[in-house]
């Protein structure tokens, strides 16, 4: 997959039957923790945050301007769709868990019908944003969500937007939430800490393309106190019906505004070493790490992101199945 020159340029194909990881995006204002190196734990991959003026840095221009992460995630694509080592491997088994949604959201029990929808055109949510990172010097956008948490602080996003797998961690990361037309109307959120499974930190294995950010406070208050935060689910059945949302910046998107893709989960005929499952949606680069939600709407759990699709014109969406391991790099974040 070659980096996308514009936001409007087209996800890119790798041979006939080809992968792309899709980017999601976020911004973040307050000011950083103190920062160390990349450390490991039980599993868990984390990075302390250290640089300052990540808010600052993310102009409107350069926001408008940053590329669809799914360009980062070339590498982890193609080697697990050449790779077979994981074809027998075992599928995660755990208890189903559940974790309770944060106020304010208004996070009701899913009670409407879902109807299958490729994209649908969202009002701003508020827990729902864009996420803004650098690497190797190169600015990326993403979209990320405001998961419940103990630190009240944790955005879920994907993978490949924290983390180059395997490879260095992001720098400047950045939540916006709500974003809507290059307005931050719950401020800009700084990261302090990164985290992911070390199956991708270390090893770029898409089958946990999942990461998550601890946010800074923002004047005195903390993420989930001012926009709210999702209830989330691990183990949870295969074949559910769910509603993802991001922020889609390659066409015939622009990044701009929220956008929506509803249906019922089935499993990945291409590459089921990936163990993910895939959802009707033409959504493009931009959109990767936008949440999952079991049912038809945001209010529900969240179980999964955006992580890829196949081709430049792809009807479907794939996400990773949130088990065991990326239930652990939540734990950690969460705790954090």
């Amino acid at each position: 997959m070659r980096t996308p020159k514009t936001l409007a340029t087209s996800l890119l194909t790798l041979s006939a039957a080809a992968l792309l990881a899709l980017s999601a995006a976020g911004a973040a204002s307050a000011a950083p923790a103190t920062g160390k190196a990349p450390t490991e734990t039980s599993g868990v991959s984390s990075h302390a945050v250290v640089e300052t003026g990540g808010a600052e840095y993310w102009t409107e221009e350069r926001m408008r301007n940053a590329i669809p992460g799914d360009v980062l995630a070339d590498k982890a694509v193609q080697r697990g769709a050449n790779s077979k080592a994981a074809l027998n491997r075992p599928a995660e088994a755990g208890a189903p868990s559940t974790v309770e949604a944060l106020a304010p959201s208004l996070q009701a029990k899913e009670v409407q019908q879902l109807q299958p929808r490729a994209n649908a055109s969202e009002t701003p949510v508020k827990h729902i944003g864009k996420v803004f990172f650098t690497l190797g010097g190169t600015n990326y956008v993403c979209s990320g969500n405001s998961v419940s948490s103990t630190n009240k602080s944790t955005v879920s996003t994907a993978g490949h937007c924290v983390n180059e797998g395997p490879g260095a961690f992001a720098t400047k990361f950045t939540f916006v939430p709500a974003y809507l037309n290059g307005s931050a109307p719950y401020g800009m959120w700084t990261a302090k800490a990164l985290y992911a499974p070390t199956q991708w930190s270390s090893g770029g294995d898409m089958t946990y393309d999942t990461g998550f950010a601890v946010m800074n406070t923002l004047n005195g208050q903390k993420l989930a106190d001012v926009v709210g935060a999702s209830g989330v689910q691990f183990n949870a059945a295969r074949g559910l019906s769910y509603k993802s949302f991001g922020y889609p910046a390659a066409a015939p998107f622009n990044g701009e505004s929220l956008k929506s893709c509803s249906g019922t989960a089935t499993n990945d005929p291409y590459n089921p070493q990936f163990n993910s499952q895939g959802i009707p949606c033409n959504m493009t680069g931009g959109s990767s790490g936008g949440p999952w939600f079991i049912g038809s709407s945001s209010t529900g759990y969240q179980n999964s992101v955006n992580s890829y699709g196949y081709g430049s014109k792809s009807t479907t969406m794939y996400g990773p199945y949130w088990g065991s391991v990326i239930q652990q790099a939540y734990s950690t974040a969460a705790a954090a």
